[in-house]
């Protein structure tokens, strides 16, 4: 009787294992917070869906904007300034508390009405058009609009208003009845949401662990464990993919795929990311005022060969500030940005350039293939006469007066240009508040137009001449939309969907399986 009992228990355990649904991630970087109200990094973006809901959701297998119910399972507009949705009954958040409208109340408001100053900078940068939320009842709110917002659906869908629970929240630290900033703070490092996957274990920095979470109210999580652990350096986590320790890794360079597609174990998904990974310049820097100067250092770089050379051809270089996800205001007719060499050496003799440094910044692993990027333009900025230095660095200097240019990124994080473009170079914004971007009453007139026009005409119109402003007085050059690549054992079914922000590890339902479980 023992030995069958022992039989049956180790047949058992082997058939756990066998279908156990687990993974592990080898990440380039790990975020040393999770909230996603004040998140809106590269990095951050990666690692929300799992663990939270938004309102209103979107098909995310789509490129275009197709609305789907989350947390709301209805919407409609009362008046031109007020959206009342219905919420979702039965919904639990991961500490085992039910979802109310007061919960929703107090997500949408942390953010609406931010005294916290890390939500006050992403309320300003893309919710300022909203005063606040109310209840109606347990189950209905309604959100309050400045003006006419013709982007309703699309800003209600985003991260930074993803719903957390309202008294978990205030009672991690002081007064449970109030929300305090020591609250927020410890709830980026406990965080809880609605999503299907509980964050189990958080390493700020190093690691991140999310189990299924049984009480979902939507189709069941297909893992039973996912693990995202930070590998920095490429060539580490292709390692740890051939030797089994991980089973999906992120950030892989073109140049890297073959290591990973010659292996029969293994595989590539990839794509051109909604991000444009981009050289900014200091218009208040005393030796670039003159914007000839920065439009010759522009001019000067040939965008496709970094893309020859850098990406395999994969990655996409744009003539403006715009892309497809965009839909009707993409405008891929602006001829923004452009190479001309003899142009570049014109404009550097007119504006008497007499040879001065001009100094590059760039971390040396945060943006794929950024600082190769960084070392190509100093040999193309050579040659129209412009001498460039390589400031490599780890610290963000875009906020540093002296600060002449650098690399960064212009992520879409929502599908129009105000999620890219606008979220970074509206007036006001963080470009112009870090002091390396002016605006006028000129451009805040034609943002205006672009931004609250409800005809996509005029929009596209108010958009045009806001690039043409780029254009004159060169703040950036998108130099291209990076070709990303993720590798990952052959067991593994996943890719990244065309419909989500870049960098999203999805892991729900129909977006992941693994063979044999």
């Amino acid at each position: 009787m023992f030995r069958l009992m022992l039989t049956t228990a180790l047949s058992a355990a082997l058939t756990t294992a066998a279908f156990a649904a687990d993974i592990t991630v080898g990440a380039a970087n790990v975020s040393p917070y999770l909230d996603p109200g004040r998140d809106h990094s590269n990095v951050g973006s990666q690692f929300y869906y799992n663990s939270f809901d938004t309102l209103i959701d979107r098909d995310h297998t789509k490129l275009e904007s197709v609305w789907v119910p989350a947390l709301a399972t209805s919407w409609e507009l009362i008046d031109p300034t007020t959206m009342e949705l219905k919420l979702r009954h039965g919904v639990t958040f991961h500490n085992g508390e039910a979802m109310t409208a007061d919960d929703v109340v107090f997500s949408l408001n942390r953010m609406f009405q931010a005294t916290f100053a890390p939500y006050a900078v992403r309320a300003k940068d893309r919710l300022g058009n909203f005063s606040g939320a109310e209840k109606v009842d347990d189950y209905t709110v309604r959100i309050h609009a400045v003006r006419e917002e013709p982007l309703w659906e699309t800003l209600v869908s985003l991260q930074q208003i993803m719903i957390i629970p309202e008294d978990y929240t205030k009672g991690l630290t002081g007064d449970p009845a109030v929300a305090e900033d020591s609250d927020y703070e410890a709830f980026s490092m406990a965080p809880v949401g609605t999503g299907p996957y509980k964050v189990a274990e958080f390493m700020p920095g190093e690691k991140i662990v999310w189990e299924r979470f049984d009480n979902f109210w939507g189709d069941k999580a297909p893992l039973d464990r996912a693990t995202v652990v930070q590998i920095s350096e490429t060539a580490s986590r292709i390692t740890a993919l051939k030797t089994g320790e991980a089973d999906i890794v992120t950030n892989i360079a073109p140049d890297q795929l073959s290591l990973i597609d010659n292996d029969p174990a293994l595989k590539t998904e990839g794509a051109a990311t909604a991000l444009f990974h981009v050289m900014i310049m200091n218009q208040n820097n005393p030796k670039l005022k003159d914007p000839r100067i920065r439009q010759a250092m522009s001019l000067a770089i040939d965008r496709d060969t970094l893309n020859e050379a850098l990406w395999q051809g994969k990655a996409i270089v744009p003539s403006s500030h715009t892309m497809m996800e965009m839909g009707d205001l993409y405008m891929p007719e602006l001829k923004t940005f452009e190479y001309d060499p003899e142009k570049a050496k014109a404009l550097l003799k007119e504006a008497g350039y007499d040879g001065f440094e001009i100094t590059y910044d760039t971390a040396a692993t945060y943006y794929t293939n950024g600082l190769l990027a960084a070392q190509a333009i100093m040999e193309m900025w050579a040659a129209v006469g412009i001498n460039g230095r390589v400031n490599v660095q780890d610290q963000w200097s875009g906020n540093d007066p002296e600060m002449m240019a650098r690399n960064w990124s212009n992520p879409m994080y929502f599908a129009d240009p105000f999620g890219s473009f606008g979220v970074m170079w509206a007036p006001n914004g963080p470009s112009e508040g870090e002091g390396r971007f002016n605006t006028d009453a000129d451009y805040a007139e034609k943002w205006d137009r672009f931004r609250f026009s409800k005809d996509v005409d005029a929009r596209r119109a108010a958009y045009a001449e806001l690039m043409e402003r780029i254009k004159q007085d060169p703040p950036v050059l998108p130099l291209y939309r990076p070709f990303e690549s993720w590798g990952m054992k052959q067991s593994v079914n996943w890719a990244p969907q065309p419909g989500h922000i870049p960098y999203v590890l999805d892991f729900r339902a129909g977006s992941i399986s693994l063979a044999g479980s």
